[in-house]
């Protein structure tokens, strides 16, 4: 689909994800702004991306990187560390969101399977995904599953909702990144997509060339909720940090 050229902003653009969110995004007509850390990193874009220098955990640093965008899709994060994890999954999240103001555009959030689990650094991932929804601002959450632990011939998109046992390997699931790119991507055009939350995960067989009826079959998040269709209810509102809660109250859009 030809997005006329509308800018969208990839976040975690440099990310092993990130990369294949800017191909992607220029394959389908957008104009790609990756926000970097680095001025150094600028020439490992393709040529017409325009590079602009921020630090997620700075909002002040974020005002050139939001201006003037349509979409943003959020390909950061960190691994295994909570304290990263809630400077850079949640606090970036929280920068960029607080650097938007009150300005619209669409929203793409990569998260993580067993978001919910409430182990690890997970916490954060899902305080990120709250912040989004509260936003207010048109949204789809994915959970991607294992990343490039997927088989030759695995590549058709399985979209999940609902908590599950995990084992902590791939046998929980597995997708490719390339694809998650793609479903973020295309997720920014797709009415089907809109306030959805789900897993993703790839079963044996091709791709599918039209992702909506896939997107068609997941329920949509409750009007107002902070929590993913079909999430656990294991992380209430009065047991979080109090900094947390403001965050929430200063995005939420009523």
């Amino acid at each position: 689909m030809d997005e006329g050229k509308r800018t969208l902003l990839a976040v975690g653009a440099t990310g092993s994800v990130g990369r294949y969110v800017v191909a992607s995004a220029l394959n389908h007509g957008w104009t790609v702004r990756a926000l970097v850390r680095d001025a150094g990193r600028a020439g490992s874009f393709p040529a017409g991306v325009e590079v602009v220098v921020g630090d997620l955990t700075r909002a002040d640093t974020l005002a050139q990187a939001v201006a003037g965008v349509d979409a943003m899709v959020f390909t950061h994060g960190t691994y295994g560390d909570p304290a990263a994890a809630e400077m850079v999954d949640y606090g970036g999240v929280r920068n960029v969101l607080s650097a938007l103001g009150p300005r619209a555009a669409r929203l793409a959030l990569m998260s993580t399977i067993g978001a919910t689990d409430r182990k690890g650094s997970h916490d954060w991932k899902r305080r990120g995904e709250r912040l989004v929804r509260a936003s207010g601002r048109p949204y789809t959450i994915v959970r991607p599953a294992w990343l490039d632990c997927n088989q030759p011939d695995q590549h058709r998109l399985v979209m999940l909702q609902g908590d599950k046992p995990l084992s902590g390997n791939p046998s929980d699931g597995a997708i490719a990144r390339r694809q998650v790119a793609e479903v973020l991507v295309r997720s920014l055009s797709s009415e089907a997509a809109l306030r959805k939350t789900f897993e993703l995960h790839s079963a044996r067989g091709p791709e599918q060339d039209d992702f909506d009826p896939v997107f068609g079959l997941l329920e949509t998040d409750a009007a107002g909720a902070l929590d993913g269709a079909r999430d656990k209810a294991n992380m209430p509102l009065g047991t979080e940090p109090p900094h947390v809660v403001a965050d929430l109250d200063r995005i939420t859009v009523s």
